[in-house]
């Protein structure tokens, strides 16, 4: 190749989004940040929004910053984002409202209703999708529930990532990766599940048609192009589940490995080649999603660094910012095993006050509260690190096969703490890094449907070749087994429902 090849990624992530460019010279690929910018909730009165107008304003300030660097010309684009959330379009292509975040209290309760309307088995023997309230069939369930005019009002329904690809492009359509968290796809015939959708009453009519990870779009549209001086550049729907595309780069093949998406929320799973839903992945409630280059992803959704990242905002809110490596700092001076919680206990789902909400639940499951700031990092970190090892055993038996080693990427891939408390309580070699493994798949997403890579295992060996990992050696596990017991002995106890 006698040229670099440069592509440009947009990874929107419930925290916030960046635009990173991506450089290939045929033998090693780069990464290059270009622009950052926040994310977040907002609530009026009782609902949580996504503010989509400002996201796509920010997407069009990094893709103008991306596409006016003097050096080259841009060979394309692709945007990822978190699973679930959807919006609803009018017969005109407008907003009817702003799209709901995943964890909007108007799901609150909706999962058992929704089994009056079709049984759980049923459910998941037609997706093979874990169950959690944040999942899409109970949002729109939700709006049925409440006789909501929107789903009649609605022209067009589409995920997040659709939303800007259809901003850019004019095409709507659904990638598949990301229609599959939404609990009412069919991962074996890849498109939309219609009895789940007839049977919640939802409309069949505005869901668009479903495309594969890797299909060009079309041209950014013209007024777009002409506004960011930006000509002719493809777009190209990738992995648009920030997951699928995040895992596509592990440098190891699948086999016997699993992998760990660490950040707000942890993905511990493993991939395989054809969609694996059986009595195993319904008893551990795991799901199987799609992923790229025909591939897919049994994994269990565990509410990850999101616990650390709302401690760090209410310590912030009392006048005290306290950085990750100071709060890591602290961590590693607390006393081993003080307390734990269940991350997925619903007390953690929505934002609130989470040291309050750490001692509550400590109260309740009869442990002592953590005494500082560093016992309650290290709560949740400890905490996190069992529930791995309790998600890997019960993926062991979905897959039923032995597993020996774990690949933790994504932004939480830099807690150096969380990744040896994790090989310890696992009592398996963890490898980690690829902190900006979401964009990176995403980029190479793009150049294999542009041809210059040829397939999903070049792919990987570029990855290999261009980033080097961290491996995480197992400690002394008796203290580690003797936690897990305790631990298992409170989740027990806790008699709350959690996912």
């Amino acid at each position: 190749m006698s040229k670099s090849i440069h592509t440009v990624a947009v990874d929107l992530g419930a925290s916030g989004g960046k635009v990173i460019l991506g450089s290939f010279d045929g033998n090693r690929i780069k990464l290059k940040e270009i622009y950052r910018f926040p994310n977040g909730m907002t609530r009026l009165k009782n609902n949580l929004y996504w503010d989509v107008l400002r996201l796509f304003e920010e997407i069009k300030k990094g893709l103008s910053i991306a596409g006016n660097l003097q050096d080259f010309r841009l060979a394309s684009l692709g945007i990822d984002t978190w699973g679930n959330d959807c919006c609803l379009l009018d017969k005109d292509h407008n907003l009817l409202e702003n799209p709901h975040t995943y964890r909007d209290p108007r799901t609150d309760g909706i999962m058992e209703k929704a089994f009056d309307r079709m049984p759980r088995e049923e459910i998941y023997r037609l997706t093979g999708v874990q169950f959690i309230q944040t999942n899409t069939l109970f949002q729109l369930y939700s709006l049925v529930l409440a006789n909501s005019p929107l789903l009649s009002a609605a022209g067009s329904y589409l995920m997040m990532p659709d939303l800007f690809n259809f901003w850019l492009t004019g095409e709507k359509c659904c990638e598949f990766t990301d229609a599959t968290t939404t609990q009412f796809a069919d991962p074996n015939q890849q498109a939309w599940c219609l009895p789940i959708l007839e049977a919640f009453d939802i409309p069949t009519g505005i869901m668009p048609p479903i495309i594969k990870a890797g299909t060009r779009l079309g041209n950014m549209d013209k007024w777009l192009s002409d506004e960011l001086n930006i000509k002719g550049m493809p777009v190209i729907a990738v992995g648009t589940h920030d997951t699928a595309s995040a895992v596509s780069v592990i440098p190891a093949p699948a086999e016997g490995r699993a992998f760990l998406s660490s950040g707000t929320w942890s993905l511990l799973g493993a991939e395989v080649k054809a969609p694996l839903i059986n009595s195993e992945g319904f008893k551990h409630n795991f799901s199987c999603y799609g992923g790229v280059c025909d591939t897919f992803l049994v994994w269990k959704n565990i509410q990850g660094l999101w616990l650390l990242q709302e401690c760090q905002r209410n310590w912030k809110e009392e006048g005290t910012e306290y950085p990750n490596e100071t709060l890591i700092s602290l961590a590693e001076q607390a006393k081993p095993f003080g307390s734990f919680i269940d991350p997925d206990d619903l007390l953690f789902l929505q934002p609130g006050h989470f040291p309050s909400r750490i001692d509550e639940y400590c109260i309740r499951t009869g442990q002592k509260t953590p005494k500082d700031k560093g016992a309650v990092v290290r709560c949740i970190l400890e905490s996190l690190a069992l529930k791995y090892r309790l998600t890997f055993e019960n993926l062991q038996k979905v897959l039923g096969h032995k597993l020996s080693s774990l690949y933790i990427i994504g932004g939480g891939s830099r807690n150096q703490l969380l990744n040896q408390f994790t090989a310890d309580a696992l009592e398996v070699p963890v490898w980690a890094g690829l902190p900006e493994a979401t964009s990176l798949g995403n980029i190479l997403s793009q150049l294999i449907s542009l041809g210059e890579v040829g397939s999903l295992e070049e792919s990987r060996q570029l990855v290999s070749a261009s980033f080097d990992l961290t491996c995480f050696k197992t400690g002394i596990p008796g203290t580690w087994n003797e936690a897990y017991q305790r631990y298992l002995n409170i989740l027990a106890g806790s008699h709350t429902y959690n996912f």
